[in-house]
């Protein structure tokens, strides 16, 4: 080795890197690779110069070949042994212009087989560095190649490197571009970490894409959130793609009701989206991303659409708690809420804040600045329901400045659905009826002109979403306009119409959404699709209810209608007779509509009765 050129090396391969990452950005359109090829040619003229690997000759360590069982798990020896000989230099050497050749899983198996000799020496701060890098590239390859156990071994055995060499030695490892360089251009230690860290947290990165692919959810919400922290605390992220990253988190912490830690990833996305353009770029956010509008509104309006879910859904599942079997607010639940209110703040503000909290500081300030203007615990009344309504509804208007009906149609469809839910929950804290009303039919505005712009064809499911959903509107409508007929003495002929139009209007979106599932002969489906079942008995049975809820004077045109509501009523329970696992989806509108198919015909037989006599 004292005798190869050892500045020739040097400046060869500083100046491949350069090449590689500098001039890369000036090269000419139609040769887009050019400053590449010029690079592999330096480094392969580099490779040339170190000579052969030290497996090749004869003087080479005495270890086991090919990479041993315990490889995968780590397997490397807890004591510390320091490996830099010239073998050993040479080893690492051309271990690194191997991976800045960019060879395939062809070249870096290989590879790590030939450091896998040095097994001792990959604990040193000579190999460590660059034995993680590589495995973390082989996980990434082998995930492309849909090879998932074979991605997450690797990517675990990186991670395990990691955290044993930190354990046990501490001290940052060599960067692979300083056995490149003379001693004096070294890096400093504080540089040096900054590196090593990068890669681990890259690591933590890809091992959340991983675990994700593989279904573990949980492991990949930890290694995730674990990721964003790391990157915050490193100074090392794009603010747009680590706000997309966090909002993004949220929607686990959302679904499995942690309220509070889905708040703190929205509160955080807000703040570091709010970097974009104000923080000067660096090698990690090469290019001010707010340069790109249209990309910067999609993302803005992407955290918008995962504030509108947190509102929503801490709104339903306040709705949940506190309903009765019919759907109204239980006031014995509302109360016993109220009670455990305090410990929920005692043990939630002072246990679980600590273990979700991002950054440190001025921005950790910022950050709960936007939390404390937020509520995370479940709503109990009208007015903390309302509070959440509104800034869910502040979200929707956000979200669809850029998710517009004109380019961005289901997208724009599933936001002004989620303001119709806002108001749909907002309305069962509601306890004025008339102001219930007005909630419904703000619903009822927002959806109706969905369904003349959609071209039913090439929007068929959610096509049929709308209807089920304009015709429960008037359903809630009608029932809200019954009970407050039932409160006057006389009703009027003005409510009774009213109530008869909103029955019409609930009938008219019911049969729409029935009529969707008819085949192109219009013959109804003797065997109704899992994904349409609930919905579709749920519609049988409210027509049915419909039919049997509509005033008439007319004792002829009343028996008809109980006629028709009958029809439905039977339909229902013959359906579930021969499909029994139907019954399962229905079970109260099932044990009602048994009851109606036993009742109405006698009713029925007094009406024709009655006609007769007169």
């Amino acid at each position: 080795m004292a005798s190869v050129p050892r500045v020739e090396i040097r400046e060869k391969f500083q100046a491949a890197v350069a090449l590689s990452r500098v001039e890369l950005h000036k090269n000419p359109e139609k040769e887009p690779y050019k400053s590449k090829y010029s690079a592999r040619a330096l480094l392969e003229e580099v490779k040339a110069l170190l000579g052969p690997a030290p497996e090749d000759e004869d003087e080479r360590p005495q270890a086991e070949d090919g990479l041993g069982e315990g490889d995968h798990a780590l397997g490397l020896p807890t004591e510390v042994v320091e490996a830099e000989g010239p073998v050993a230099q040479r080893a690492v050497r051309l271990a690194v212009i191997e991976f800045h050749l960019g060879v395939d899983s062809s070249g870096i198996i290989p590879l790590l087989r030939k450091m896998s000799k040095f097994r001792k020496k990959l604990f040193s701060s000579l190999f460590v560095f660059l034995f993680c890098i590589f495995q973390n590239n082989l996980g990434i390859l082998w995930s492309e190649r849909e090879e998932i156990e074979t991605a997450q071994a690797y990517l675990e055995s990186s991670e395990a490197l990691y955290n044993q060499y930190m354990k046990e030695i501490g001290s940052p490892p060599l960067d692979p571009t300083e056995h490149f360089l003379p001693e004096e251009e070294k890096l400093t230690e504080q540089e040096r970490s900054k590196r090593f860290e990068k890669v681990y947290t890259h690591n933590l990165y890809y091992l959340a894409q991983v675990y994700q692919h593989m279904e573990m959810f949980e492991k990949a919400a930890h290694y995730c959130h674990s990721t964003l922290k790391r990157q915050l605390e490193h100074n090392a992220y794009h603010p747009m793609e680590w706000a997309i990253n966090a909002a993004t988190l949220s929607q686990f912490y959302i679904n499995k009701l942690c309220f509070m830690e889905a708040r703190h990833c929205l509160s955080a996305a807000n703040v570091i989206f709010g970097q974009i353009g104000k923080i000067p770029a660096t090698e990690d956010t090469p290019e001010t991303e707010g340069d790109v509008p249209e990309l910067y509104h999609q993302r803005k309006g992407e955290i918008a659409r995962c504030w509108i879910k947190y509102c929503l859904t801490l709104m339903q599942n306040a709705q949940l708690s506190m309903q009765d079997n019919i759907g109204e607010l239980d006031l014995d639940k509302q109360s016993e809420l109220r009670a455990l209110r305090k410990k929920e703040l005692d043990e939630e503000e002072n246990i679980r804040k600590k273990a979700v909290q991002f950054g440190t500081g001025e921005l950790c300030d910022a950050i709960s600045a936007v939390e404390e203007k937020v509520r995370y615990l479940r709503p109990l009344d009208f007015e903390e329901a309302r509070e959440l309504f509104l800034l869910g509804q502040h979200y929707v208007f956000e979200a669809k400045e850029f998710f517009q009906f004109d380019g961005y149609v289901t997208d724009h469809i599933e936001v002004v659905q989620d303001h119709s839910s806002l108001f749909k929950v907002l309305a069962f804290f509601e306890t004025d009826m008339e102001r219930r009303c007005k909630m419904h039919k703000r619903r009822i505005a927002m959806l109706e002109p969905l369904i003349v712009d959609l071209n039913p064809q090439y929007y068929l499911l959610v096509n049929r979403q709308i209807q089920f959903e304009i015709a429960h509107a008037y359903y809630d409508m009608m029932d809200l306009k019954v009970a407050i007929a039932d409160k006057l003495r006389d009703p009027d002929s003005h409510i009774v119409k009213k109530i008869n139009n909103l029955n019409k209007s609930a009938l008219k979106y019911y049969q729409l959404f029935l009529d969707s599932l008819r085949d192109p002969n219009k013959v109804f489906p003797e065997h109704i699709g899992e994904d349409v079942l609930r919905p579709a008995m749920l519609a049988k049975f409210r027509v049915a209810r419909l039919y049997g809820k509509i005033i008439t004077t007319d004792p002829k045109k009343e028996l008809e209608n109980l006629a028709t509501s009958l029809e439905h009523y039977t339909f229902i329970v013959d359906y579930c007779e021969r499909h029994p696992e139907a019954a399962q989806e229905i079970e109260v509108e099932l044990e009602l509509s048994k009851e109606m198919v036993s009742l109405l015909p006698t009713k029925m037989e007094r009406f024709r009765t009655k006609m007769a006599l007169t």
